[in-house]
This record gives C-alpha cells, sequence and structure tokens, in this order.
C-alpha cells in the first residue's frame, strides 16, 4: 500500500493537509475560541480547558485538550456528582455544536491527532481491545471520522470500532474530504450526540472477548 496513491496520502500528504488546515482553522476561529473560552470561565468556571491523556498513533499516549462542559460539583463526601448533574445546559449547548472540541485543533497542528480518523478514546480502554479492535491505533486518531459521521455516540461500541479498522483500511484523500463535508452537516444538524437517555456517552466495558 505504501506505493499506492493512498499509500503516499496516508504517509505524506494528510499530516501536511492537517497541520495547514488546523493552522487557517485556528486563526479565523480565533474569535470562537476567546468567546467560548471566556463564557466557559464565567458558567462553569476554571480551568477553561478539560485534559486528558488518550491513546494515539501505535498507541502512544498524548495529552488531549477540550473546552470543559461540565462542572466541579461534589456530594457532601468530596465525590463527583453524576455527569447527568454536572453537566449543564450550557454543557450541554458546547457537546450538540461540538465547540467543545475546538481546542483539538491544537492537537491536530502538533501532530498529535488528524482532522479525520478513529476518536481518541480512554487509555484505561487498551486492555480491552481485541486484535482487530486495535487497529484503529494503527493510524492518528481524529476530530472526526467514519463512525462520527455514521451515527455518532448513538451508534453500538462494536459498530464504532468495525467503523474505525474500516476508515483505517480505505484512507484516501477522497475518504477524508466526504467524512469533513458529512460531519459539517451532522454538527449543523446536531445528530447522534449522546446514545439515547445518556448524559455522556457509555463507557466500555466489555472484555473484547465478549466482543
Amino acid at each position: 500500500m505504501n506505493n499506492s496513491k493512498g499509500g503516499i496520502y496516508k504517509s505524506y500528504i494528510k499530516r501536511l493537509m492537517d497541520f495547514i488546515l488546523s493552522l487557517i482553522a485556528i486563526i479565523v476561529l480565533s474569535p470562537v475560541f476567546i468567546t467560548v473560552a471566556f463564557l466557559v470561565r464565567v458558567k462553569l468556571g476554571s480551568p477553561v480547558l478539560f485534559k486528558q491523556k488518550r491513546p494515539g498513533l501505535n498507541e502512544k499516549t498524548f495529552m488531549m485538550y477540550k473546552f470543559r462542559s461540565m462542572t466541579d460539583e461534589r456530594d457532601e463526601n468530596g465525590e463527583l456528582l453524576p455527569d447527568s448533574v454536572r453537566l449543564t445546559k450550557f454543557g450541554r449547548f458546547l457537546r450538540s455544536t461540538s465547540l467543545d472540541e475546538l481546542p483539538e485543533l491544537f492537537n491536530i497542528l502538533k501532530g498529535d491527532m488528524s482532522i479525520i480518523g478513529p476518536r481518541p478514546l480512554l487509555v484505561q480502554y487498551l486492555p480491552l481491545y481485541n486484535e482487530h479492535q486495535k487497529r484503529r491505533h494503527d493510524v492518528r486518531p481524529g476530530l472526526s471520522g467514519l463512525a462520527q459521521v455514521n451515527g455518532r455516540n448513538a451508534i453500538s461500541w462494536e459498530e464504532k470500532f468495525n467503523l474505525d479498522v474500516e476508515y483505517v483500511d480505505s484512507v484516501s484523500f477522497t475518504s477524508d474530504w466526504k467524512i469533513i463535508f458529512l460531519t459539517i452537516k451532522k454538527v449543523f444538524v446536531r445528530e447522534g450526540i449522546n446514545q439515547e437517555e445518556q448524559a455522556t456517552v457509555q463507557y466500555f466495558t466489555r472484555n473484547s472477548e465478549d466482543m
């Protein structure tokens, strides 16, 4: 595949495109960054950014950035309240419009992520993957991906992983731009933000042998 057009795109052109587009997006959207950061500080408090380690290319971890969308409300024992309580109306708006994802453009600029690829999931999921599911880490994780334009968080984990691997096997300039345009459409329609009756996405807890 490395000698094919798809291999050249995956190995060289894709990263260059990611760098250029993310830099342009950061510059153009800078007023939006400033506005959202100010509103998050006023409505949700500090820190404005949510930072968490996520596995990237070849399972190498990196620090992913997002705008925070939940409060730090705790019970009398100092334990964080459930997500459904801490996720405010403003937080739901950030997630439904994907504005909370904007800081990931800096991850793309740095080379931790790509514009299109499997979404970076939690580090604790790594031991749960079977060999098929591990292949999602053969490419850089993305701001959006094939699973996001085919149901996002409204589909099952098994469907999501299968779509991730399908993307890994078919990376191309054409497919990436198709996903980019479909992502823009999904953001405006606000489809598949969360699983039905879930405040946030349901955790992946099943062992890979059960998939």
